[in-house]
């Protein structure tokens, strides 16, 4: 993660960006059970200037060939440009589920911050809150300290779901 002024922050130059330890196992858990791995991000630098959607392009680019994710979806707008696919609006969840043939009902969206929750509560999946510094007192469905803890409950969930209506073969 990098911090500026100490807040966490989204990289800016491609050596600044690192995948978080134990990232790569956890999805590749989620992977091997069959599911589907979506990114969307806000990415306000680009409007601001801060980042260049080449440098974006190329993070993205290591995301997709490194770790088991099928696509990752950018908003590059700020605040001010109130445009639909900013989270907490829940457009870039539409646009996959549009796209993509997704159930967003039966999907989870993990997230760090209240505009990824609200985003994923408003477009109607289950939320999982990694429990940071900065993010106490959002509400989400479930909270946990990790990435593989989040994967644990989902995994969990899911064998619950197929108990209930054999959804899963």
């Amino acid at each position: 993660m990098v911090f500026r002024d100490r807040k966490p922050v989204s990289p800016r130059t491609i050596e600044e960006f690192r995948f978080c330890e134990g990232v790569a196992e956890a999805l590749q858990r989620l992977s091997v059970a069959g599911l589907r791995l979506l990114i969307v991000s806000n990415q306000p630098d680009i409007a601001r200037g801060l980042l260049s959607s080449s440098v974006l392009q190329s993070m993205n680019d290591r995301i997709v060939a490194s770790l088991p994710v099928e696509h990752v979806l950018v908003c590059p707008h700020d605040d001010a440009d109130n445009c639909a696919c900013r989270k907490p609006k829940p457009g870039l969840l539409y646009e996959l589920a549009a796209s993509g043939g997704i159930d967003l009902s039966r999907s989870f969206l993990i997230g760090d911050s209240w505009k990824d929750i609200q985003a994923g509560q408003r477009a109607g999946c289950r939320t999982i809150l990694l429990r940071r510094p900065y993010n106490a007192g959002v509400d989400a469905q479930f909270v946990t300290d990790t990435l593989s803890q989040a994967v644990d409950l989902i995994l969990g969930e899911l064998a619950h779901d197929d108990t209930d209506d054999g959804l899963r073969h």
